[in-house]
């Protein structure tokens, strides 16, 4: 179901129990698009095997031999003077 954001404002709690028991509910914002209400059980089906950001932030990344040596080799200096 689609709501004008002035009503989703007025009446969240009954967005948000739509959106558990109906599935999503979208807001929209001058008649476009401009947010869907999930519940948590959607939301954490749609997440479900996805890394968060945290967890790519404390990956290691994946160096091939080539770009491992370009960081090694490169140069030391700044590549500009900046004056501060």
């Amino acid at each position: 179901m689609d709501w004008p954001l002035q009503d989703a404002k007025n009446q969240f709690s009954k967005v948000v129990q739509k959106a558990r028991s109906e599935g999503p509910q979208t807001v929209t914002l001058r008649g476009e698009r401009a947010a869907v209400v999930l519940s948590a059980e959607d939301y954490d089906a749609l997440r479900a095997g996805k890394p968060s950001l945290v967890d790519d932030l404390l990956s290691e990344p994946i160096w091939d031999d080539e770009l491992a040596d370009a960081v090694m080799t490169r140069d030391k200096t700044p590549s500009r003077d900046v004056a501060f």
